[in-house]
């Protein structure tokens, strides 16, 4: 069975394979983890579709490929091919990344280029550095040409017994740079510079922006917060309440919900809702909640906690990164103002949901106006000009303002 580079992600045209599992005459089960890949949206374990046996590894470690592209030959179980002497690993037919070309410094014994392991760490082996502190030139690498993997970084942490910094990994210092240092792009780096460029330069951005007052929102944090933290093991957020508002808000305006093709909108019968997740200041993937309208708040916290988790640690599964129709990012845990975002292509529209700050607002009532304190949000909405207008937009942004300051969310904890 040909192992082909999987699509991990709409716009992904391709990927760079940073570690295999296993080599040419290993025995592989089915869903065991079989190699690496890293793209603009993504950095993930890829299991083996089948059991068999490694025949051919196609694509070498730190080779790119398109999409679709053999990385691998698997002769399966049962195969009597299998049980024949694999074929050598044929030489890559991808081009060599272009850091991994910079990175050769001299060579290695056996005559391979052999690479400074410190400038090609992947996002997940990056996260683990900073976050327990490490210096990469302490760590030898066990992957090709020296290459640090994850497993390594493990093993160096239970043989040092170090413990992670006390800062959380989401909002961890980055790692130090000198003046005048220049910073190579890592894989996804390079990638979401290259389509933020293009979304900009394609599309007609327009970004209009309301607030909302989160009080019926904090009051249902309040009441539930503290158990639910006990029961689930992580704290509830203000982001899954937005989620739901915004799956409610494009129920109604479907024209959100879209895409381009050509000279028209395609409208998306599913509302699959991309959720922006930092890795530790190296770059972004957008894992996607799907058909968000037919979970309860509950199964959204969860699921918006379960896929940032595992985005952060590279296991995120292919089909875990497509079919997203609208893109939430979410800044306010930095306590931003207001973020103008680019849209993540070929959606039409993506909102940034900013800080939550305690301001004096009026409250309107049969007894007259008065002043009170109030949690207030701001969410601004980049939209796609070519696709709606200013008026439909800003319709949008009201109908998600009125569910966040009119649901019963306490009750909506409980379902």
């Amino acid at each position: 069975m040909n192992i082909i580079m999987p699509q991990l992600g709409e716009t992904v045209a391709e990927g760079v394979v940073t570690k295999w599992y296993k080599k040419v005459g290993d025995a592989v089960k089915a869903d065991e983890t079989l190699f690496d890949v890293e793209t603009d949206k993504v950095s993930t374990e890829i299991p083996s579709p089948v059991a068999g046996i490694v025949a051919e590894i196609v694509v070498a470690e730190g080779v790119t490929a398109k999409v679709g592209a053999t990385l691998a030959i698997i002769r399966e179980a049962g195969d009597a091919k299998a049980a024949a002497k694999p074929a050598a690993a044929a030489p890559a037919v991808a081009s060599v990344a272009p850091a991994a070309a910079a990175a050769v410094l001299s060579q290695a014994p056996s005559g391979r280029p052999r690479v400074n392991a410190a400038d090609r760490l992947s996002p997940v082996v990056r996260r683990l550095v900073a976050e327990h502190s490490l210096n990469p030139s302490d760590i030898t690498g066990t992957g090709r040409d020296g290459r640090i993997t994850r497993e390594d970084v493990k093993e160096f942490i239970a043989r040092r017994g170090s413990r992670p910094a006390s800062a959380p990994a989401a909002v961890a210092a980055p790692a130090p740079v000198q003046a005048g240092q220049t910073v190579a792009f890592n894989g996804i780096r390079k990638r979401v510079a290259e389509n933020t460029a293009k979304s900009w330069q394609t599309a007609p951005h327009v970004l209009q922006v309301a607030e909302a007052d989160f009080l019926r929102v904090d009051q249902a944090r309040k009441l539930h917060g503290a158990a639910w933290k006990a029961r689930e093991g992580f704290s509830l957020t203000y982001l899954p309440f937005i989620v739901r508002a915004v799956s409610i808000a494009l129920g109604k305006f479907p024209k959100l919900n879209a895409s381009l093709q050509g000279d028209g909108l395609v409208l998306h019968r599913r509302i699959n809702i991309g959720i922006a997740v930092d890795l530790n200041f190296d770059g972004l993937v957008v894992p996607v909640l799907k058909d968000v309208p037919a979970k309860s708040l509950p199964q959204i916290a969860r699921e918006i906690n379960d896929l940032a988790q595992r985005a952060r640690a590279g296991k995120l599964r292919p089909d875990e990164m497509t079919e997203g129709t609208y893109t939430i990012t979410n800044n306010g845990a930095f306590g931003t103002v207001i973020t103008a975002p680019i849209i993540n292509q070929p959606q039409v529209a993506i909102l940034s949901a900013d800080g939550i700050r305690k301001k004096p607002v009026v409250v309107e009532s049969d007894g007259g106006d008065s002043i009170a304190i109030r949690p207030v949000g701001v969410l601004a909405q980049s939209f796609d000009h070519r696709a709606v207008d200013g008026s439909y937009s800003a319709a949008f942004l009201a109908e998600v303002k009125n569910a966040i300051e009119t649901r019963n969310w306490e009750q909506a904890l409980e379902s």
